[in-house]
């Protein structure tokens, strides 16, 4: 058995797909308040200054916190089931079904949000690995619990679960940066749908890769 790792948005997705269902989940009051709270980080982004990591976390914190956790979780169903379809990419969706016929273990490993890729994963028979959402009794704090999950997180929540040599090869597919360290698992990286150069001869060990 081989491990199959996937990031989602622009990999499994022709785009993103966490700034729309803010949107889809932002009320009208939300939108209003936008301009005025998101605009400095929105540009600070743009200009190189703050990190994409750090946008969405005050992205999130503006659209979700306060927001109950039912009505949120509902949403993420309705958009993974109404919206998410209409972005999937075939040759995607073509290669999770070659690891799935194969039996291998396959799984997302995404930044974006457990509120729609949970119902979407379990759809689609797929284990998941993501940013999710903190949550207080019945109430968002508009926090992720653990994190966010990109860069160097997502290959460190492989590592936390997974153990690498029990599986024959391990494939990885990414699209930006933020893949890097997840493609660096891989004895198979793919990026963009090309087939990647590898850091180094031999996998990445879980230690050298927490020193990084």
């Amino acid at each position: 058995m081989d491990l199959a790792l996937f990031d989602f948005d622009g990999t499994i997705t022709t785009g993103d797909t966490y700034t729309p269902f803010l949107q889809y989940a932002s009320t009208a009051a939300v939108k209003r308040r936008a301009w005025r709270r998101l605009l400095w980080p929105w540009l600070g982004y743009k200009l190189g200054l703050i990190s994409a990591v750090a946008v969405r976390s005050r992205v999130t914190a503006h659209v979700l916190a306060g927001r109950k956790v039912s009505r949120i979780h509902a949403l993420g169903a309705r958009y993974a089931r109404e919206r998410l379809p209409h972005v999937l990419r075939p040759e995607a969706m073509a290669r999770i079904a070659w690891h799935q016929g194969r039996g291998d273990r396959v799984v997302v490993v995404s930044a974006s949000l457990d509120a729609y890729l949970v119902p979407w994963c379990r759809t689609q028979g797929l284990e998941l690995i993501c940013s999710e959402l903190e949550t207080d009794g019945s109430m968002l704090t508009g926090r992720y619990r653990g994190g966010d999950c990109a860069g160097p997180a997502k290959a460190t929540r492989v590592l936390e679960r997974f153990r690498l040599d029990d599986y024959g090869s391990v494939h990885a597919y990414g699209d930006t940066a933020e893949d890097r360290e997840l493609l660096a698992l891989a004895h198979h990286p793919v990026y963009r749908w090309r087939t990647a150069r590898r850091r180094s001869a031999s996998r990445v060990s879980a230690g050298s890769l927490l020193r990084d």
